[in-house]
């Protein structure tokens, strides 16, 4: 009996309607959590960061010339960034939500943070992939993710374990509830990661969230209720509403205000997102290449030769979504990992999945059951979340073989490490340095940097010199 499974699709290749669509609403399921639960943890409308994660990937398909099929969404190493910027500003969240004028402030870094992207992009073009190694090697890419994740640890046990001085009605009968929820949102997104398989081995993190609710909905039964209301705020800052806003209301977009210390404090995360976005591209292209071999075809062009202008559609779209009140992100591994087990590779069916984003994200009761979202729940997902992120440090440098050995590679790193680290619990996220407030995190990204090319001077003549040694020999 023959199989009659499909094949795939390439990137220039339409599903039928009905199929596209359905590919689509699975795209955007999947975008959903990760996007979703940065703008929560942020303090960022949810209705204006799923808009803004539409309409960047549009802007991302017409860059790229319809060639690359990836999906923009919200990234979570801004997090750090942007809360010891708020923190040195004195912003604070009201109802979950940043006031405007932080978000304003926060959406002058995000732009600027694209020129770092789109510099990185202009560099492979005219000098190579190589120079940006040089400039990024793994042992500062890795770190700086390493620093992000870990100094988010406190943010995550905060929400997951409630303050009796600070939260309001606490109580020891909502206070047992609340830490129930966290942990098994927590122990529940683990063994989904670890043991579904498939398209709900895509969702873990969605289904971690669902399972959350569940417990807490439950505890309701007791009188213990830990779903919170959507913030009046959020429908109050809607540019038009339809009557009272309960169906239908325009998101929140806000103009950037010029800061320099948003700018300061957010441009140098860009340099952990390129490593990332940058293994994508090698990821999509062996995918997509063999979906064309199984199709005896070609698909005409090299993905991984575009890894130029993928990054400098990677700054553009940070632009963008900076520009209408969305956070910074990148393109996203789980809409890769669903393209991969689905094999539908289609760009038409991106369309169509941003189109479908900036729709939802005007209607209200969507918005309401996102905002309703226990922070017990959000706290449970944090920890594995921010633990995730500082594991891929260590995958990044695994991958790219890094010399633990070197006395450079352990300075460089060392350096990075705890400056971070030790500036976030010395200083509370922000280093006093001749006068100005250095957020740890730029500091130490742009003092490995500085470092590991110091270092590196002489190092190919060294190399040169070794190697004529041994040939003599």
């Amino acid at each position: 009996m023959k199989n009659h499974e499909p094949i795939g699709y390439l990137p220039n290749e339409r599903p039928p309607f009905f199929k596209l669509l359905l590919y689509a609403i699975q795209q955007v399921i999947i975008m959903f959590p990760a996007t979703v639960t940065v703008a929560l943890i942020t303090g960022f409308q949810v209705s204006t960061t799923i808009f803004a994660s539409g309409l960047a990937t549009l802007c991302f398909i017409l860059i790229t010339g319809r060639k690359i099929p990836l999906y923009y969404g919200s990234s979570f190493a801004y997090l750090t960034a942007i809360a010891s910027m708020c923190a040195a500003k004195g912003y604070t969240k009201v109802d979950g939500i940043l006031p405007p004028e932080a978000i304003q402030e926060a959406q002058f870094g995000i732009i600027l943070s694209g020129l770092v992207s789109i510099a990185a992009g202009l560099l492979i073009r005219f000098c190579g992939r190589r120079a940006v190694e040089r400039i990024l090697p793994a042992s500062v890419t890795g770190s700086v993710a390493m620093i992000i994740g870990l100094t988010l640890a406190g943010n995550a046990l905060g929400d997951a374990i409630p303050n009796p001085d600070t939260t309001v009605g606490y109580t020891a009968t909502n206070g047992a509830w609340w830490v129930a929820v966290a942990l098994i949102t927590l122990i529940s997104t683990i063994v989904y990661s670890k043991y579904l398989k498939g398209f709900l081995g895509q969702l873990p993190l969605l289904l971690g969230a669902l399972t959350g609710c569940a417990v807490a909905a439950l505890a309701l039964i007791w009188d213990v209720d830990l779903f919170r209301p959507m913030p009046a705020a959020a429908l109050e800052a809607s540019l038009w509403k339809l009557g009272d806003g309960s169906i239908f209301a325009v998101p929140a977009f806000t103009l950037p205000k010029v800061s320099w210390d948003a700018a300061l404090a957010i441009m140098p995360i860009a340099i952990a997102t390129i490593p990332e976005s940058t293994a994508h591209m090698y990821q999509l292209d062996i995918y997509v290449n063999d979906v064309a071999r199984r199709k005896n075809t070609k698909l005409g062009y090299s993905l991984v030769e575009m890894l130029d202008r993928n990054l400098i559609g990677d700054g553009i779209c940070d632009m963008i979504s900076g520009f209408v009140g969305g956070p910074a992100g990148t393109n996203y591994g789980e809409n890769i990992s669903t393209m991969a087990i689905t094999r539908v590779f289609s760009v038409p069916v991106l369309v169509a999945a941003a189109i479908i984003a900036m729709v939802i994200s005007f209607f209200t009761p969507l918005i309401k059951v996102i905002y309703g979202i226990p922070l017990a729940v959000i706290g449970g997902l944090e920890i594995y979340l921010f633990g995730a992120i500082a594991a891929q440090g260590i995958a990044i440098m695994i991958d790219k073989k890094v010399d633990m050995f070197s006395a450079k590679n352990i300075a460089v790193i060392a350096s990075i490490m705890v400056i971070g680290i030790g500036g976030n619990y010395a200083f509370g996220g922000n280093i006093p340095v001749f006068g100005i407030q250095v957020p740890c995190i730029a500091g130490a990204a742009i003092f490995g940097i500085l470092l590991n090319l110091l270092l590196s001077i002489g190092e190919k003549k060294q190399k040169r010199e070794s190697v004529s040694d041994v040939s003599e020999e």
